[in-house]
């Protein structure tokens, strides 16, 4: 009897899509980063300079979806050192549960975090689907940069310095404070709520400010946007596309008080709860306190909290004076809200 293999919500595991990537993608030589874990984006050669390409669908949340869909999706275009400028955006809506009103508030945020940005929504799709419950936006965006302005994951050396710009986890503290709004306010104040719901904008699920001032501080090695998976699974991207190892220091990782005690109420590990709002940063030693200076100038916090290493050294984390592996979570530790209550 053939046994079928069980995958968790969320991201497929690495183990089975490298081996799907590596099956079936199959590039021409125009294109410069193609298909790989750990890069957030893919690159077309164009000449003189490149194409960014990047899709990324939102699934957890529902409230301010589109506002979610751009910024999300501009992340991983600021993450390879380029320029956001061009967004579609693919809009399923649950039959039965679809409102005008809804619509419109979809496209009014959606146009509003564009304009943010100074990006052109230039396409798309909207429909009723059936099977589904929820809304679901796929949002597809495009930016441009220069050949000698390219950053990608795989750039990563080892003996860089890791920045870690404002902090774990901005996305999961808004989305637990937005989609368990009512069973929260048994516990937390309605002013604390409030504020974890403003994460959102403050302070922020967008790095292309972070990413921007990166890039013209220093010769920056890699970034890359921690999402799905949280920062543990977003340092294990960057080891793999970069073939490389790192230590981190715990007690250096900035994590938001309102997202500590949000985790803790519903018994999450931060390290793994979708982290978007914060950017990883590698680049020399020696560049590091300007990069820091000036992100902290523009109100962008910025901790180093470790260095990469050998490959062989592994992804190691240390806590407590004692070093061992960095946790991984094969799933986002954000998808226990949204499991069936077992009875």
């Amino acid at each position: 009897m053939k046994i079928h293999k069980e995958f968790a919500t969320g991201k497929l595991n690495t183990d089975s899509l490298g081996a799907l990537l590596k099956r079936y993608c199959h590039v021409d030589e125009s294109v410069i980063v193609g298909p790989k874990i750990g890069e957030d984006a893919a690159v077309i050669d164009l000449g003189d300079r490149c194409l960014v390409a990047t899709t990324d669908p939102i699934t957890f949340a529902t409230d301010e979806i589109g506002w979610y869909s751009v910024h999300i999706n501009a992340n991983d275009i600021a993450s390879m050192g380029a320029k956001p400028k061009w967004f579609l955006a693919t809009v399923l809506l649950p039959e039965g549960e679809t409102s005008e009103a809804l619509v419109e508030s979809i496209f009014s945020q959606i146009s509003s975090a564009c304009q943010n940005l100074g990006i052109s929504l230039c396409g798309g799709h909207t429909e009723i689907t059936s099977g589904i419950d929820r809304t679901i936006v796929v949002g597809h965006m495009l930016g441009e940069v220069a050949k000698s302005k390219l950053v990608i994951s795989a750039g990563a050396r080892s003996g860089d310095n890791i920045l870690l710009t404002k902090g774990i986890a901005i996305e999961a503290t808004s989305i637990m404070a937005r989609e368990r709004r009512e069973e929260l306010g048994h516990d937390f104040s309605h002013e604390f709520l409030e504020r974890c719901r403003g994460f959102l904008r403050d302070p922020g699920i967008g790095v292309v400010l972070d990413a921007e001032i990166a890039t013209q501080s220093a010769d920056v090695h890699a970034m890359h946007d921690p999402t799905e998976g949280g920062l543990a699974m977003g340092l294990y991207e960057l080891c793999e596309a970069a073939d490389v190892g790192v230590l981190i220091k715990k007690e250096h990782i900035p994590i938001f008080p309102e997202t500590m005690q949000l985790c803790n109420h519903f018994h999450l590990d931060p390290l793994g709860s979708i982290a978007s709002g914060a950017l990883l940063i590698c680049l020399a030693s020696e560049d590091t306190a300007n990069v820091v200076e000036a992100l902290q100038s523009e109100g962008v916090r910025a901790s180093v909290i470790g260095t990469v290493t050998d490959r062989k050294f592994g992804v190691k984390m240390e806590d407590e004076g004692k070093i061992r592996d960095l946790p991984r979570f094969e799933r986002d530790e954000i998808t226990k809200l949204f499991e069936p209550v077992r009875r």
